[in-house]
Order: structure tokens, then C-alpha cells, then sequence
């Protein structure tokens, strides 16, 4: 339901023009769609497109509606949030697009809009309270919560509720998330707390600082230490700043750019000090990369995340670009990649972690069709929008090739959508983050030094 006239006065005007039915400030870009022609380039590369057929679930339309709410010709009401929100935010377009339109921003910058007008309810509500505004952005709330899980998984708890089939009550995809759950281990910001600074194994060449994130350094806290272990491995001192946060993609994404904003100044002044911020998630690099864009009307804020977002380098890249050991112990293992659509789509990452993979002695790679097509995870994407994530996910397992032993990517929510996608369709595969390889064969190469 739209805005009533007589709130008007209680919000700041948006800036977009007299007739824009965008009623509050940050209000969807102009510059973002005025090279938008319709051209259709985009259709083929999305996702929701490709499944329903339906002209407001493609790239283009959903601009146009965009636009047309701007232009006063839409309202902003449940007929114009449906296909703004079941837009995965893949930036897949955006590589298609031969204008750059960045539609990823747009669509952003809409659910800010949409979420002021319409405030979640359901499912969709639940999720934003208790995980978005909740937990994630406190730290000591979600070394709670893992403790929590890592109790469930060790007493015992977790095979009763599951042979009970009390695990059932929970909707589908979520007892299928269950069933795929990483083991809980200890986070590196606990683990690494009383040290400053982690030392490189031998000369030391940099000195970085690792972003440990929100539900990686809870659910993927292996993948966090393995990320330490290369870095230290290649000369680097690494240091992890204690009052960092969550990094902000899963509030914007989901419309709520206000905290995006609180959890961004938030970091940015955590890691004032480094001169390289280490990533390992891809949603989580791109979202520091555009920081500047939450800060479009604040002037000195948006110098300063600019400033931050040079600062940031996924790790894969970082590895490439300076140097890394290559290791000479032998993993034999037949691996496909799966392109993360915020590493591939938004920053433009797609060979380096593939050169991580065959610099290791033994591995093989096989290639996957349509590697940077979406799985469905999308952020809290396969929460919110259990249906068509389960169907963009059926889509990726058609093009995993059957005949490998490990599915490599570089993002956390990738990972768990990529292993409920292997136990749904009875696959002996491993899902593997592209950093853990590499640290596993430094590791193996450690042991036959140790044993010769």
C-alpha cells in the first residue's frame, strides 16, 4: 500500500522530480537508467527471467518500473515490490548489459524505497528482525548463536531431533539447510583476539587485514583460518581488527540501507589504519567495494568509503597480484568452479581463483557450463524466496558435471546452496572454498617434509 499524502510532511522529500512517488531521500539513481535503451541484451542472463517468462522479472523491466515510479506513472505499492524483490541482485545484466547499466543499484536503491513504504511481514519479516537487525550485526550475539549450534551439533541434540522427525515442523528448505550445516568451530576474531598481529612465516613481505565477516567466521570459521594460513604462508603479517562488523550486503539487499549505512561507518573506521583489507566472500567484497554509493548524500562520508573501498582485494586477486608459493605437494582430485556472481559479475574476478586451483600438482579441472549463472542463494535469497531459489538451483546442478569430486567457489552462501543442491540430487561431491585447497596442499607438502 502506498504512502498516505497526509504522511508526506513526516518524510524527507526525494529529490527526483515533482511527480517521483519515491517519498523519501536516496531514492533510485536517474543517471543508473538513462542509458538503458531496452535493447533486450540482457533478457538470457537472468535468472528469473528465464523461469517465469514474465517481462517485469527481467533486467529491463524491472528499470521500467523503476524508472516509471520516478516519472509518477507507478506507485510504490505490492504490485511494484514483487519483481523488485525477486530479483536475485546477481549483477549478471549488468555483464551482459553493452551500456554498463548498473541494474544491481537500482534495484537497491528501490528496496530502500520500498521497504520505508511497505514494512515486511511473514516469513520475510521474521528474518529481517530476528538474523538482519538482531544477530548479525552483533558480534557477541552471534558467538552466542554459534556456541548455540556448536552444542546442538556435539551433545547429541542434533540426531535426536532428527530421527525424532521433530526436525519436520520447520518448512522444507529449511530442514534442508539443517541437513547441510558446516560443523561450528571456533571464530578466528575469538581464536586470534589477544594478538595484534599474526605473524608471516618467514620474510615478510605485506601487511594486511582480514575482514572475518558475520556467518563466515560463525559457520565457514575453517575457511577464515585457511585464508590465515595462505596469507602468512606468502610473507604476510595479518591483522584482525576486533571492532569490525558485518559488511552491510544482507541489509542493503534487502532494503534496509539505513543500518547498511551504521554497519559501513562502522568499518571503515575499524580499518582506517591498514592499507590492505582482505576478503573471502564475494558478496561481502563487493558490498565493500560500493560503500560510497550508501553515502551519495554525505559528502565527507562518501570520501572517506571511497578511500576504504581501493583498500579492499579479494583474496584470490590479492594472491595473483603479489605472489604466491606454489605448492608442491600433490592433491589428485577431479574439481569444477563455480563462479560466485559477486566475485564473477561484481568485481570482475573470474581467472585468478581458477590459476589458484591449477597451480596445485594433481588437480584437474573440468569445466562447467554456464559457471557464473546464479545457484539461488543470493544472500538470505533462499530464505525469503524459498520456491524460486529451489528451481535457479535445480537449473546450476543440471551444468555441475557428475563426474568430479569437488565443487570449488569463493563465497559462503554459495557453499551451503551448492551442498543442499549435491544431497538433493544424491551426489558423492565435496563443496569446497577455493582458499581451503590451496592451504590444504601447503599443509600436505608441511607433513612430507616433516616425514622425509
Amino acid at each position: 500500500m502506498r504512502i498516505k499524502e497526509s504522511d508526506l510532511q513526516k518524510t524527507p522529500a526525494c529529490t527526483s522530480g515533482s511527480l517521483s512517488n519515491y517519498l523519501w531521500n536516496d531514492p533510485p539513481d536517474e543517471n543508473k537508467w538513462a542509458d538503458c535503451v531496452h535493447c533486450g541484451m540482457c533478457l538470457e542472463s537472468c535468472p528469473t527471467y528465464e523461469l517465469t517468462g514474465q517481462e517485469q522479472h527481467s533486467p529491463r523491466g524491472r528499470v521500467y518500473l523503476i524508472k516509471s515510479v520516478a516519472e509518477g506513472k507507478l506507485e510504490v505499492n505490492e504490485q511494484f515490490m514483487d519483481p523488485v524483490f525477486a530479483c536475485l541482485d546477481c549483477r549478471a545484466c549488468t555483464t551482459a548489459c553493452p551500456a554498463d547499466v548498473d541494474v544491481g543499484g537500482l534495484i537497491e536503491e528501490a528496496r530502500g524505497q520500498i521497504r520505508q513504504a511497505i514494512p515486511f511481514t511473514g516469513m520475510k519479516g521474521i528474518v529481517s528482525k530476528f538474523f538482519l537487525e538482531g544477530l548479525f550485526p552483533y558480534h557477541s550475539r552471534l558467538n552466542a548463536a554459534g556456541s548455540l549450534l556448536k552444542f546442538y551439533q556435539k551433545s547429541g541434540l542434533q540426531k535426536v531431533v532428527r530421527k525424532s522427525g521433530f526436525i519436520n515442523i520447520m518448512p522444507k528448505h529449511l530442514v534442508q539447510m539443517e541437513a547441510i550445516m558446516p560443523e561450528v568451530k571456533q571464530s578466528v576474531r575469538k581464536k586470534y583476539k589477544n594478538e595484534e598481529v599474526i605473524k608471516a612465516k618467514g620474510e615478510t613481505k605485506h601487511q594486511v587485514a582480514l575482514l572475518t565477516g558475520c556467518v563466515m567466521d560463525v559457520m565457514f570459521s575453517d575457511v577464515n583460518e585457511s585464508t590465515i594460513n595462505v596469507l602468512i604462508r606468502n610473507g604476510n603479517n595479518v591483522v584482525i581488527p576486533q571492532n569490525q562488523t558485518c559488511c552491510g550486503a544482507l541489509h542493503v539487499h534487502a532494503g534496509d540501507r539505513e543500518t547498511g549505512r551504521r554497519l559501513a561507518r562502522q568499518n571503515i573506521e575499524a580499518f582506517k589504519d591498514e592499507e590492505k583489507i582482505i576478503v573471502n566472500a564475494a558478496g561481502c567484497g563487493c558490498m565493500l567495494k560500493e560503500y560510497a554509493e550508501l553515502f551519495r548524500e554525505e559528502p565527507e562520508w562518501r570520501k572517506r568509503a571511497e578511500e576504504f573501498s581501493a583498500k579492499v582485494e579479494d583474496i584470490s586477486k590479492y594472491l595473483y597480484d603479489t605472489g604466491y608459493e606454489k605448492p608442491k605437494a600433490e592433491i589428485k582430485t577431479r574439481i569444477t568452479y563455480h563462479d560466485a556472481c559477486h566475485l564473477a559479475h561484481g568485481q570482475g574476478i573470474r581467472q585468478e581463483p581458477r590459476d589458484l586451483l591449477l597451480d596445485i600438482p594433481g588437480v584437474e579441472m573440468v569445466h562447467m557450463p554456464n559457471s557464473d549463472r546464479c545457484c539461488g542463494s543470493a544472500g538470505i535469497y533462499n530464505i525469503t524466496n524459498p520456491d524460486m531459489a529451489s528451481e535457479i538451483l535445480d537449473r546450476k546442478m543440471e551444468n555441475v558435471p557428475e563426474d568430479v569430486e569437488m565443487i570449488s567457489m569463493g563465497n559462503p552462501g554459495c557453499m551451503l546452496q551448492m551442498a543442499m543442491g549435491v544431497q538433493k540430487y544424491g551426489r558423492n561431491q565435496k563443496v569446497v572454498h577455493t582458499i581451503q585447497l590451496l592451504d590444504w596442499a601447503y599443509q600436505k607438502e608441511d607433513r612430507e617434509k616433516d616425514e622425509s
